[in-house]
């Protein structure tokens, strides 16, 4: 059933489309209004799925919309070109063509954003879609597809396979292998990646990857104290701390480390409230599943059992199952678990360190460089350690960095090519070189 076909927007191996540009980008920009006009009934399939507070819901809605409505207008800018030949009988074309079938294989974490950052930019390309969506959360993924049935897309270019955790593996892997999907793009682990791409590998199809990350937060002496603590909490604290872009070790110069630290433990306590997604005060929501929240306990277990000392949480809420309390380590080195491993959960970790180059060795240490972010008010400082960072995204006094208008991804293994901005439609595309000769 995971077969894919291929059915209207490219007609045969991305040779071409039946639809014009011009309409693709009207069908795109009436599912982005139909996504608007259903945003909150869409907020609320996205907390009843994983436990996203309501209000971090909505924003995703709003963030996943604008998606479509970016790449409604991309897809008339798919520019080819002309170059001169050096024969005077020559004349040089370059055509930019959907690659075909894409498969898309999302997380569960932005069930709906992750769909319409890949979707989006595939469709405006004139390619279809087969969308597999973690096994948690299918149905945004339907929802999407109902109103992209409003809103004309045509049936067949984009299809829905939800699938139960068994089947995950056994599905992922036809995708990958099939010979009539193009193009694969998948967002998840790194460990995960690494299967599909080997099974992509059998018939060398195009691949984007946006994989684990690991993102330090370096703060320095010179940092604005008050912004640093609001960053940290944003970046740390979204999502109970389950999206790749999170914080999951901070780093502080030991000039500023331990008013740092007092004032990131109070706004901790003051700010987050632990509950049910569709509480109104609910700030952080449950874990993913029971499997999540151990890895949380097994981080802060061994960082404790190594001289961690716990700021502030440290274990589960009392309201049971999978809530955890907003947790801050202090005391903490490079030889812990929560600092070797993406921990994906409401646990930050702070280390001390003394200079510039000791936070940029351990911030680079890692395999994996998707997103990292610092504070600093030197700006010779800040241009050394933006340019040194080896990561795919930089926040500098900021801790979102997220927007539809910004190239997202990363290096290492942190994954392949890159999503959203005007280089997102890149992925979908092939170029061909077109020779006229006997001019």
């Amino acid at each position: 059933e995971a077969r894919p076909r291929r059915r209207a927007l490219p007609a045969g191996g991305g040779h071409g489309s039946l639809l014009s540009s011009q309409e693709r980008s009207v069908r795109l920009r009436r599912w982005y209004e139909l996504m608007m006009e259903n945003k909150d009934e869409l907020a609320r399939i996205i907390t009843a799925e994983n436990g996203k507070p309501l209000k971090e819901a909505q924003g995703e809605i709003l963030y996943s919309a604008s998606f479509l409505e970016w790449f409604a207008e991309e897809a008339r800018r798919v520019y080819g070109d002309v170059i001169p030949a050096s024969a005077k009988d020559r004349r040089i074309l370059v055509l930019k063509q959907p690659v075909g079938v894409a498969a898309i294989i999302t997380p569960w974490n932005f069930p709906s954003a992750m769909i319409t950052r890949k979707v989006g930019a595939a469709l405006a390309a004139g390619c279809t879609v087969v969308v597999k969506p973690a096994e948690d959360t299918p149905l945004s993924a339907l929802a999407l597809g109902e109103l992209a049935n409003q809103a004309g897309i045509p049936a067949g270019v984009y299809n829905v396979v939800p699938c139960s955790r068994q089947q995950t593996p056994a599905v992922g892997e036809v995708l990958c292998t099939d010979p009539l999907v193009a193009k694969i793009s998948f967002t998840g682990s790194t460990a995960t990646g690494k299967i599909l791409l080997k099974h992509a590998a059998g018939t060398v199809k195009r691949v984007s990857m946006e994989l684990g990350g690991h993102a330090p937060f370096i703060v320095f002496d010179s940092a604005h104290v008050d912004r640093a603590v609001a960053g940290a909490l944003a970046s740390k604290y979204r999502n109970s701390g389950q999206t790749c872009v999170c914080t999951n070790r901070f780093l502080v110069q030991k000039g500023i480390h331990d008013k740092f630290v007092e004032k990131f433990a109070k706004a901790i306590e003051r700010e987050l409230h632990v509950g049910s997604g569709f509480d109104a005060k609910t700030t952080q929501g449950p874990l993913i599943n029971e499997k999540a929240v151990e890895k949380v306990e097994r981080h802060i277990n061994d960082a404790v059992s190594q001289g961690a000392s716990v700021v502030t949480g440290g274990k589960r809420h009392s309201l049971g199952k999978n809530f955890f309390e907003p947790t801050l380590l202090s005391n903490v080195t490079t030889k812990m678990l929560c600092t070797q491993e993406e921990t994906f959960g409401p646990l930050a970790p702070v280390i001390k360190f003394e200079t510039e180059a000791e936070a940029i060795a351990i911030a680079n240490a890692a395999n994996v460089g998707l997103a990292g972010y610092f504070y600093s008010q030197d700006p010779a400082q800040i241009w050394r350690v933006a340019e040194q960072l080896e990561v795919g995204m930089v926040g500098v006094n900021e801790g979102i960095v997220s927007s539809v208008e910004s190239p997202f991804g990363g290096v290492k293994q942190s994954g392949l090519g890159r999503e959203g901005s005007k280089y997102g439609i890149d992925e979908y595309l092939e170029i061909k070189y077109v020779c006229f000769g006997g001019l």
